[in-house]
Parts: structure tokens; sequence; C-alpha cells
């Protein structure tokens, strides 16, 4: 797998695209992957949005943007990305478990963390810079330099909205390419078509992104910007814009903790609409720095420490290692504990690591 799926900064994806194939990449979301065979149709159901933000515009897409994501298609990337092979470790609930596809301890399966890669990274370059010039029209002060903003019906707000769309497009593509050739790693290790794994894809969430979405504020229903940043959506049963075969459980909520430690397969709760506009945490949370981490861990050392728990462990570089050691993170358990004691999401399934790659 580590050598079948790039990794690492700056990594450059197997693909070789156009510039006409990455403007469908951006403008038709998942349906790219479909169309040029690295998805399913199960695939494009699973995935928030159907994998596929309609209001992308790839000509508002910079041409710097552009080129940096021109190679990056199908790609892991660095800092907090991943791709995860665990195992069942607890069942808190039976039945929507295998509802989900899951149906006993010790079950393999994969997660996978990465995003819009350089793509995402110049549209907020280049959204921010117009967004900084437009404050000054519209007499915009904000109380730090590290804040922008400007009025979600200017010509600048509508323009990076379809610009982020693009970028999270980009994203859903890249996510589905990379599940496609884990497939591909699955059947020649073992000589069998992935459909006798069953590897079908349980969910696809987004994170880091703004959603416009109906919510009760004091009692009245409004429109708003939805901003979850290291935040996942978290959909409570019977909400519209769920998929037919979750609509009775919940959308299904990915909430991934260290290398070191476990994961979890969560479902939204209705409290999560009353107390954070249908969202939970995207993750365990970092307490320290990726400066303090690599001055306070060694790569070589955490490495050696995870072959001991049974872990193995692949990555571009020990630096990576040490930025990203458990160390460096809340206690996830303790993280999605407050969630479902909250009613924001029920546990369903606790997933550990068995290999893992890092960029």
């Amino acid at each position: 797998i580590f050598n079948n799926i790039p990794s690492g900064l700056g990594s450059k994806g197997k693909l070789n695209i156009s510039y006409s194939d990455l403007d469908k990449v951006l403008n038709e979301g998942v349906n790219w992957a479909l169309d040029n065979g690295y998805a399913i149709d199960e695939d494009v159901k699973n995935l928030e949005e159907n994998g596929c933000l309609e209001n992308a515009d790839a000509n508002l897409v910079s041409k710097k943007a552009k080129q940096r994501a021109i190679k990056q298609l199908g790609s892991l990337g660095s800092g907090n990305h991943f791709l995860e092979i665990q195992k069942v470790d607890q069942i808190y609930d039976e039945r929507i478990a295998k509802k989900l596809g899951i149906v006993k301890k010790n079950q393999i399966t994969v997660m996978v963390h990465t995003g819009s890669r350089a793509l995402g990274h110049q549209v907020c370059t280049d959204s921010l810079r117009n967004i900084e010039q437009a404050m000054k029209k519209y007499k915009i002060s904000v109380p730090d330099r590290e804040l922008a903003c400007v009025p979600a019906n200017t010509p600048e707000a509508q323009n990076y909205l379809q610009q982020m769309a693009c970028a999270a497009n980009f994203g859903f593509n890249n996510r589905q390419v990379i599940t496609h050739w884990l497939r591909e790693s699955f059947q020649n290790a073992f000589n069998r078509d992935f459909d006798t794994f069953d590897m079908h894809l349980i969910y696809g969430v987004c994170h880091n992104i703004l959603k416009i979405e109906e919510h009760e504020v004091n009692g009245k229903k409004m429109k708003l910007n939805v901003h979850r940043k290291g935040a996942t959506r978290a959909f409570p049963p019977g909400h519209s814009v769920l998929p037919q075969n979750y609509k009775d459980l919940g959308q299904p909520v990915l909430i991934p903790g260290t290398m070191g430690s476990a994961s979890y397969l969560c479902v939204g709760r209705p409290k999560a609409m009353e107390l954070s506009f249908g969202s939970t945490a995207h993750g365990s949370g970092r307490i320290m720095s990726r400066s303090k981490a690599t001055k306070k861990y060694w790569g070589t050392k955490i490495k050696e420490d995870l072959k001991k728990k049974g872990i193995l462990v692949k990555s571009a570089s020990m630096k990576v290692l040490a930025e990203e050691s458990p160390g460096a993170y809340k206690d996830i358990d303790q993280v999605v504990q407050v969630s479902h004691d909250l009613g924001i999401v029920e546990k369903i399934v606790r997933f550990v690591p068995i290999g893992v790659i890092k960029g």
C-alpha cells in the first residue's frame, strides 16, 4: 500500500491528467472518479453531498492553484493525513454496526484521512487576499489581524464559496482514487477481487469546510453559514440530506485518534442540532504544537514503541512521526465520550490501528 499510494510533503499522485480533466474534477466532484473507473455507484451514495458540491466553478480557481494540483490527485500528503489499517476493538451497538457493515470484533477496516492538498491551500491564500482587500471597500474592521470577512451576499464571498466547492470536489476525488488503489492493493496481495473482501465504503465525511444549512435559532429556522473547522457534520436520523440506507440510523461520523490510540465510528444524534449546529469533533485535537512535539519526541523511538504494541508504521520521514506523536494529542476516548454523553453522537464502533501510513 505504501508503494502504491504516494505520501509525504509535496507528494505527487500517479495520475497524468490534463487541465481539462482537472476542471471536471473541480466542477463535477466524485462523478469524475465514477466516469473514469475509480469509483462504484455505492461509493457515490455513501459520500457526504454525494461527493459533489454543485456550486463549484473551476474558472474562478487561479492558474497557480491548478498548477499545484495537477500532479497531486491520488496522493496522501503530509502532516496529520494518514491511511490506517485497523481492527475492530469494541462494538457498542451491534444492530447499527451490522447495518454499517461491521459484524464482529477483530474485523479489518481501513480509514483514510486526506483532503484537497495544495489546491485547497492556494484557494485559501488567494481568497484571503481578495477578502482582505474587499474589507477596505466595505469599511470592515476586525479585532485581530488573523481575521478576515465580508458579507455573505457580496461577490467576493460568493467567489470564495465557489472556489471552496472546487477544493472540496478535489478532496472527494483524491480520497476516492486512493480508495480505488487500496482495493487494488488488497486484490494484488491476496489474489482476490475486492468484492470478496466486502471492501465497501461506509461513509466519507467533510471537515474544515463551510456549509450553508438551515438550523433553528431561538425558535426560528434560519439559513446559516456553518463553518466546520476541526469539526465534521453529525446529522441525526431522518435528516433530509442523509442517504436512504442511513436515514433511520443517523449520519455515520468518523472521529480518528492518533496512530497509537484508537478511532471511532459514531452516528449523529438529535442533540447535535440543538447544541452544535449538527456538528462534532473531527478528531482528538492537538495539545502540543508540531514544533514542540519535534523537540520532545523522536520519530525512530515512536516507531519502535508502536511496533512493540503491534502497530507497524510507514512514513515519508521520521520528523512527521515526531510531529504526530500520540503524546501531542488529547485522549480520543475522552473526546468521543463527551460528544456521546451530550447526545451529539452515539458511539457505535471503536477501532485500533495495526498498520499506519503517514505522509
